[in-house]
């Protein structure tokens, strides 16, 4: 999430301290391991444990496999939705809280544009689940229109 860091100055535990899109949506952290039950985190904290959680599945052949015709892990697509669901979570917490940010540094392009094709692929793929869409659900409309 290349975009995500132009923002760091305005995403900070004090600016953001609850990973939410809008007051109806808030998002808990776990991921199994070290958090295995739901916590309440910043939205910069948020972000930074779903980075590092992707990079160690990434880095897991286990889960992604490297070697030509390994097969994948039997849960690789409820995996790979959990990846997906959670980046959304990063995408609608930037358009409800840091939009006019996005704005301002004369991103908005890029941000339209990345969303769009993320929008597509989890579509095509069947990757995310319509109740996970709620907080864009009008711009995810339009997209998809």
């Amino acid at each position: 999430m290349l975009l995500y860091s132009t923002l760091v100055e305005f995403c900070t535990n004090e600016t953001c301290p609850v990973m939410s899109a809008g007051p109806k949506y808030e998002y808990r952290w776990a991921d199994g391991v070290k958090f295995k039950k739901p916590i309440e985190v910043s939205a910069p904290a948020y972000t930074a444990l779903l980075m590092e959680w992707i990079e160690q599945l990434l880095d897991n052949e286990r889960v992604f496999p490297v070697g030509a015709g390994e097969p994948f892990p039997p849960d690789f697509v409820d995996t790979v939705k959990k990846i997906f669901r959670r980046l959304f979570r990063v995408y609608a917490h930037i358009y409800h809280s840091h939009f006019n940010q996005v704005c301002e540094l004369g991103e908005e392009a890029h941000l339209n544009s990345l969303f769009k094709h993320f929008i597509f692929f989890s579509n095509h793929f069947d990757l995310i689940v319509p109740q996970e869409i709620a907080p864009l659900q009008e711009l995810v409309d339009k997209i998809l229109k």
